[in-house]
Parts: C-alpha cells; sequence; structure tokens
C-alpha cells in the first residue's frame, strides 16, 4: 500500500473505458496526495463493462453494465464525458479537445483503446451492417432487428463475420433475439487464434448444437442490398451466397492512434503507440495503456494485459518502479451452453513441449495440456466442452503441475483435480493481475471470508468471472487454516448452496431463473448456477427442457436433446426399460439404423446406441421411433439413464425374484428425473450378481426374504461399490425407500455431485440415511413421496412433445437457410461392417464416404 505517498502533478487520461478506470482507481486508492486527474471520454457516459457487453441481450441494463461510480466521484478527479482530445502539444504539455478545451498535464496517459474494423468489400457499411463493440452497437443492433422484423413480417437471418470470441458472443446475442444465425470464418476453424484443429472442429460442433450454424473457410467479397438499400445477402470468393437480413463484424479491432501519429509519437507500422515495459512512449511524459499501446511489436484486445499495463503505469506516477510482464491471452468464452478455454503457451510451440490429450466423442470433451519436456511443469491448454478446470490450471502455467496431468482431464465424476497449493507469485487472476498471495492476504489482513468479499477488496474476478472458482478454493483454503468456517455457495451469484437454493425455490414456487436470481441471487447467472437451476426447475415445476427460458439454461446436449459426438452429429437411445424388448421394436430399429445409416451398438446398460445422426435428421428418427412405441432413453440429461437387469426368475434356473419386472417397473417410475448427476440402477434377480447392481447408484439384489437395497455405487473415474442400506424389502417397500433415496438425494446434493461421494459426506452416513428413509427421523417423508408421486404423474416423453412443436421443430437444422442441406464436413470410413468418423489421415485420403455419398469407401 502507498497510502503515504505525495504526488503533486496534473494528469491528462485521454479515454474514459474499462483500462482508463482501473488506472485512476489504482492511482487514488494509493494515494492520498492532491493529484488532480482529468479523464476525457468521447462516449457520453461514465466506464462500463465491455467484457460484459452480451449480457445486454440477457435483459442487463447500461446502469448495471456501469463500472464502480464511485472511482470517478473523488474530489480529484475530473469528468469530461463527449468531448475528444483532438490534439496534442508536447512542448507545451497541453491537450486540446474537440469543444476548444485546453488541458495542461504533467503526465498524459493515452487510453483510447481502439475501434472495430469491417470487412474490406462493398456493401459494408449498408443499412443492416453492425460491428459489436460499444453498448450504443449493441442498442442500434436490438432495434435494427425489431424494427427490420416486424418491417418484413417474419423471423431475420443473420450472420456474423468472424469466428472469433467476440463473433461467438455475437452470435449467441442475435439467437436471444429471435435471428437465425450463421458464423462466417475465413479461416478452418472457429477461435483458430486460441485453438487448435481438433478443438476448433469440437467447438464448431458444440455451436452448431446451440442452434447457430457455421461456415469456415468462407471469405466474404461483397455484401448486397435488397430493393430497399437494406442488406440482404453475402457473397463468398467461391461465389456462393448467403442470405441475410442482419450482419454483424467482428473482425478483429484496430488501435486508434492517430492522435498519437499526429504528436509525432512512435508508431508501429501495424498500428498502436509504441510503448517500452514500463508503459512509456517515446516522449517521457506520455503513457499508453490497454489496446492502444503496442508492446514487442504486438497489439492486443484482451482487457488483462491492459488493466496489467494500468497497474504499471499507476506505479510508474507515484514514482516507484514496475514493469509490464507481457502479454497472458487466456481466453474463455461466455456463451450458455458452450464451455471453452484457452492458456498459455496452447499452441505448444515451445522446444520439445509434449502434450497430452483427452477427448471423449460422446460427451463432446476435448481437453489439452501441453507441458515441458519432462512433463512436470505447465506450459498452457485447450478446454473444450468442460472448461471447469481453467480456474484451477490457468494460475499454474510456468510452475509445476504437482499432480498426474490426467487428474485434470479425466472427467471428475464429482470430485475436483487435485490442485494442491499455488505459490504466492501465481496469478490467479490475470484480469486484474492478482496474484495467490494477494488473496491469502485479503483473508487474512482484511477478513474477506469468501470470493465476492475477495472481489471487493482485489477486483480479482470482478471482470470476467473465470476465476472465482480459484479464488473461492484459496479462500476456504485459508479459512480452514484459521478454524473458521468455509462458505458452501453455489457460485459467486448465489450464497447459498445448491441444497438452500432448492429449498428457497421450492417454498417460494418461482418457476424462472430470472425471477430466481432477482429474489435470492445477483447479476445474471453463469455456466455454474445455470444448469444447476435448470434440474432444480425440472423437478419442481416438471416443464419441458425447452419450453421458454429453460432451453438456455441447459447444457449443450440437453439443448438438442441428444449425445453430440465428436464428428459434430449425434447419438439416438431409445428406452428399453429393464433392456427389455419386442422382436418387433428390434426390427423397426434396425430398420431406422439401416434407412439413415446409422453405426449401432449395444450399451453397457442394455440399450442400443444409434451414431451418426445428423442434426436435421433427429426429429424425423424420433418421429419413427415414437411411432414404434419407443421413448427417449434420456442418455443426453443428468437424470435416470438405465436399469440394468438379469432375465430374473422368470427364465433363469438360479432366479429367486422377477428382476426383469421390478426393473421395468423402476425404470418407468423413474425415467426423466433430474437430478445433481446422471443416475443407474442394477436389479439382479440372485446373489450371482449378473445385472453388476453393485456398481449403481441404487442396485437391487434378489434374496429368499425379498429384496436387499444397496446404495451410493459409482462407476467411471473413481468406481465404488454400493453400500447395503436394506434387507428383506417387499415390492412396494423398495420401491417407497427408493423414491424417498432418490429425493432426498436431489433436495441436498452438491452441483454434479455422484451419490458415493453424497452419501460419504451424509452426517451420520449410513445409519442416518437409514433414519431419515425408514424412520422419518427429518419428518419429511411425507413430502419426498409426494414430490417423487408428482414426478411419475407428470412425466411426459420430451422427444414425443417436441415432436408436436414446431417452434421446438424448427432449432433441428444443420443450415439455418438450407434445411435439409447435410454438413459436407461429415467423412466415414467402414469398419466390421459398419461405419465410423474417418481420422485426419484418412479424410485427407478421397476415399472415404463424405456427407452421406459414398464415393469410394476403404477397406
Amino acid at each position: 500500500m502507498h497510502e503515504n505517498i505525495e504526488v503533486a502533478t496534473r494528469i491528462v487520461v485521454v479515454g474514459a473505458g474499462m483500462v482508463a478506470h482501473r488506472f485512476v482507481e489504482s492511482l487514488l486508492s494509493r494515494t492520498r496526495s492532491a493529484v488532480q486527474v482529468t479523464v476525457v471520454g468521447d462516449e457520453g457516459r461514465r466506464p462500463y463493462d465491455r467484457v460484459g457487453l452480451t449480457s445486454y441481450f440477457d435483459g442487463a441494463t447500461p446502469e448495471e453494465l456501469a463500472l464502480d461510480p464511485h472511482v470517478f466521484d473523488d474530489d480529484r478527479v475530473t469528468v469530461i464525458p463527449g468531448d475528444r482530445v483532438v490534439r496534442i502539444d508536447r512542448s507545451r504539455r497541453e491537450v486540446r479537445t474537440r469543444s476548444a478545451r485546453t488541458l495542461g498535464y504533467d503526465t498524459l496517459v493515452l487510453a483510447t483503446g481502439s475501434y472495430a474494423a469491417r470487412v474490406a468489400v462493398d456493401g459494408a457499411d449498408l443499412p443492416g451492417c453492425f460491428v459489436y463493440r460499444t453498448l450504443d452497437d449493441v442498442q442500434a443492433l436490438r432495434e435494427f432487428v425489431e424494427a427490420r422484423s416486424a418491417e418484413l413480417d417474419r423471423p431475420l437471418r443473420g450472420a456474423v463475420i468472424g469466428g472469433g470470441l467476440l463473433g461467438l458472443e455475437a452470435a449467441g446475442a442475435l439467437q436471444s433475439l429471435d435471428v437465425e444465425c450463421t458464423v462466417v470464418q475465413s479461416s478452418d476453424r472457429l477461435m483458430s487464434a486460441q485453438l487448435d484443429s481438433a478443438a476448433g472442429g469440437m467447438l464448431g460442433r458444440l455451436i452448431e448444437a446451440r442452434g447457430i450454424a457455421v461456415r469456415t473457410a468462407s471469405r466474404t467479397t461483397r455484401l448486397d442490398p435488397d430493393a430497399s438499400g437494406a442488406v440482404s445477402a453475402l457473397e463468398f470468393q467461391d461465389g456462393s451466397i448467403h442470405r441475410a437480413d442482419v450482419v454483424v463484424f467482428t473482425v478483429g479491432v484496430r488501435p486508434r492512434d492517430e492522435l498519437a501519429r499526429e504528436a509525432r509519437l512512435d508508431v508501429h507500422p501495424a498500428g498502436g503507440v509504441l510503448i517500452d515495459d514500463r508503459c512509456r512512449t517515446s516522449d517521457a511524459a506520455i503513457l499508453a495503456i490497454g489496446e492502444v499501446a503496442n508492446f514487442d511489436g504486438r497489439s492486443v484486445g484482451l482487457v488483462a494485459p491492459g488493466y496489467a499495463m494500468a497497474e504499471v503505469a499507476a506505479t510508474r506516477v507515484l514514482g516507484e518502479d514496475a514493469t509490464f510482464p507481457g502479454y497472458d491471452e487466456s481466453a474463455k468464452l461466455k456463451l450458455s451452453g458452450v464451455d471453452v478455454a484457452s492458456f498459455g503457451d496452447a499452441f505448444a510451440r515451445t522446444p520439445d513441449a509434449l502434450d497430452v490429450v483427452y477427448a471423449d466423442p460422446v460427451a463432446g470433451v476435448y481437453k489439452k495440456l501441453v507441458l515441458s519436456d519432462d512433463a512436470q511443469t505447465l506450459l498452457g491448454g485447450i478446454l473444450v466442452g468442460d472448461a471447469s478446470a481453467y480456474g484451477a490450471l490457468r494460475p499454474l502455467v510456468g510452475a509445476r503441475l504437482g499432480a498426474d496431468p490426467a487428474a485434470y482431464l479425466l472427467p471428475s465424476g464429482g470430485v475436483e483435480p487435485p490442485t494442491g497449493e499455488l505459490p504466492d507469485d501465481a496469478v490467479v487472476c490475470s484480469c486484474a493481475n492478482v496474484t495467490a498471495g494477494r488473496i491469502r492476504e485479503s483473508v487474512h489482513d482484511e477478513g474477506c471470508t469468501d470470493a465476492r468479499a475477495v472481489k471487493a477488496c482485489t477486483r480479482a474476478g470482478a471482470t470476467c468471472g473465470s476465476c472465482v472458482l480459484a479464488v473461492g478454493k484459496i479462500v476456504g483454503q485459508e479459512l480452514t487454516r484459521l478454524g473458521r468456517t468455509v462458505s458452501n455457495a453455489l457460485c459467486e451469484h448465489f450464497d447459498i448452496s445448491r441444497r438452500q437454493l432448492f429449498d428457497a425455490v421450492r417454498v417460494s414456487e418461482l418457476t424462472t431463473f430470472s425471477g430466481i436470481i432477482a429474489r435470492f441471487g445477483r447479476g445474471r447467472g453463469c455456466d455454474v448456477c445455470k444448469p444447476a437451476l435448470a434440474s432444480i426447475l425440472a423437478v419442481l415445476v416438471g416443464s419441458h427442457v425447452l419450453d421458454g427460458g429453460n432451453a438456455a439454461l441447459q447444457d449443450t446436449n440437453d439443448h438438442v436433446m441428444a449425445n453430440l459426438q465428436k464428428d459434430g452429429t449425434y447419438s439416438v437411445v431409445p428406452r428399453m426399460p429393464g433392456g427389455e424388448v419386442t422382436p418387433a421394436g428390434l426390427i423397426e430399429i434396425g430398420r431406422i439404423a439401416e434407412d439413415f445409416g446409422l453405426y449401432t451398438k449395444l450399451t453397457g446398460g442394455q440399450r442400443i446406441d444409434m451414431f451418426g445422426a445428423r442434426l436435421e435428421q433427429l426429429p424425423l428418427i424420433w418421429q419413427r421411433l415414437v411411432d414404434a412405441g419407443f421413448e427417449s432413453g434420456h442418455a443426453y440429461g443428468k437424470s435416470l439413464r438405465t436399469v440394468k437387469s438379469c432375465v430374473g426368475s422368470t427364465w433363469c434356473r438360479f432366479g429367486v425374484l422377477d428382476s426383469v419386472g421390478m426393473a421395468v417397473r423402476l425404470e418407468l417410475r423413474y425415467r426423466g428425473l433430474r437430478a445433481p448427476h446422471k443416475l443407474k440402477i442394477g436389479v439382479s434377480g440372485c446373489a450371482r450378481e449378473c445385472a453388476e447392481a453393485r456398481s449403481k447408484d441404487v442396485g437391487v439384489i434378489a434374496t429368499d426374504d425379498g429384496w436387499n437395497m444397496y446404495v451410493g455405487g459409482n462407476g467411471g473415474f473413481s468406481p465404488r461399490h454400493a453400500e447395503l442400506l436394506a434387507t428383506g424389502l417387499s415390492d412396494d417397500a423398495l420401491i417407497r425407500a427408493i423414491d424417498r433415496f432418490f429425493m432426498y438425494y436431489i433436495r441436498t446434493a452438491d452441483r454434479l455431485q455422484r451419490t458415493a461421494p453424497w452419501c460419504a459426506d451424509l452426517e451420520g452416513g449410513l445409519d442416518g440415511l437409514r433414519a431419515v428413509i425408514f424412520d422419518d427421523s427429518l419428518g419429511i417423508c411425507e413430502d419426498l413421496d409426494a414430490a417423487m408421486l408428482r414426478h411419475v404423474d407428470g412425466y411426459e416423453d420430451e422427444w414425443a412433445a417436441t415432436l408436436r412443436d414446431p417452434e421446438k421443430l424448427a432449432r433441428f437444422q444443420s443450415f439455418v437457410n438450407a434445411a435439409e442441406t447435410s454438413d459436407p464436413s461429415l467423412a466415414y470410413v467402414a469398419t466390421r461392417g459398419q461405419i465410423r468418423p474417418a481420422s485426419a489421415e484418412e479424410r485427407a485420403d478421397a476415399t472415404v464416404r463424405i456427407a452421406g455419398t459414398t464415393l469410394a469407401v476403404r477397406r
């Protein structure tokens, strides 16, 4: 801290954006001297959160996006909004504004930022063409969409030119305005600056699963108007045309360095005011920070480096020494239902670097860690489909990983990867350059007890929010050392746990995310609380997962009620209760698989999985399955998956009870039941345990005295056998016990906590669980029974309901402007009489089946 530093100087800051705000905040918080700071901004409004601009389309107001107003309310600060500095007189140390003000300075800070570029083609300025940079931009975009859709009396077709981080956020914004959107990218993959080819391909499939079309390797050459003069189409280099009523350019930014050029400061040929590692320009009295600054030959359009420069510049003005460490280009996509992050040396450019890669084609997950040649030091990484480890991994860049890399990549099954103790100098929040040591200091010296308090104290997590989980973990570790209670808050938007939130929603009877967060939380939500609330509402309200605002809360697979595969197609899993299916049903499944060219496989849960269905084929496939009497198998949700059984007493000479009949009864009872994590049941007809019931969340084993019930078994990354809960149960007693077990788990488990760790964490262990379920020790059994009965009575097959709803069906198109067109990127090879996705090497060979047309199949 620097409260006693005496600074008597006139400081003029040109620009009133996020970086200028950070500079002023940092400077004033560290000195009590009579420093005079004048901030000149041309937007006509106080600084706001440009990183969170997309939340404007989720209902955030300009006031809610505004940065801390107290910074500019300080008596030492004068703010001049809606004006612009037009000239710098370096010899007199004065600046002149458009309104003819003359301001003298001892130190001038250039924080003019950048402007959004457009593709340099004819028609780029037509009505209906926008950039995505300021609040004025997004307000104008929304107003145009509303007016134009009313004028044309139909939903608009939109295009976003540029498939980087901002382009994908803009596409999500258009989709929220009911605009059919296509992302147009000139390179071969989305987010090509952050993701390698495999990750970019996976992201493309996730984006398409969200209902946004993707067109890569496409260069726009012209934009065409309609008769009214507004944009109506894009022309591409290959001669093709894409219809669009609204176009958003997100092709990068250019430094606003014209003022520096006119003042004859040194400027890089590619743009940006040249600075050294102390943020000094070629004039010692002038500093440059943020996107207008060019360091080491580069200008970067990210807020985190700008904040780091602001801290360095403030420190220099205070007379102390500080240096800019270089650009941290870590990035995390902020788009509901799509989880992507990139950090450090993601492309393994470091000599002799090693890649550790995990890919799950069923879950739609790709993860890569880049390590030093001895596999000890973390250099960078890419996370697609599951970026939950980003907060723990990014601060470790440049440090020893301290654990098997696989622990960070493999599915955790509800158990967090081992993060150990971050060193004090590890940067946890790159946006505010806050280290782990500074967070620990805020706990020990400043009394912070949760991530929210740390954010207020240090600004960690205040910008993009991606480090909040890591901040919370450090706070928890320090509070434990102090012997104090650790917060169990769901996330930074809710101070209560998932269990408490479930009860709050149940008692309040609120049915929308906006209503719930307005009453019990704050902000606009995140990828932690949104899916958790989607699950809670599914249990308490029972509406369709795609009804109203529910669709925006869902995880990727739930958006289209199917499992995304690694090639961008989907798998279809019809329900087969207890593994039982009629010959007629088998024949129809075979016909469907044959007609649509699907790969078929029996799952471990005694069902048939059909792979390779394109998005637009899903309704056609499900219509035939529903007509044949099948229901959705819910293979895509955190819900009941399967009830596995042996043949039991009906056929087996060792069978004691009818395991198939019980399995069918259980699966039909719990189908569609949403939970904190997926649920599986096994029913064995005797102690020989052919159904492997003790590896399931609920295991049922027949004995001469009745059913034995086991709970808390999990397979996966942390396998665990289920433990015996009760013996000798009748059919009805067994079902009543399972009802209560599942409902108690759903109400009290943490987010993504499976039944195994939940059982282990229960107060009193299994004895306490028995007391709740059988002795009604908490007095809640009647309520648990009633809740399960509501679920059973209210069940409706999600796919059958979707087929009856044209609005829901509209999301099942590979290309919004060509509903019947197949994805041309799909390629397959024949294996053991069926098809599978072609590898990258095989795609280079012409003898593959592409987009459903057999050219020549490699054998």
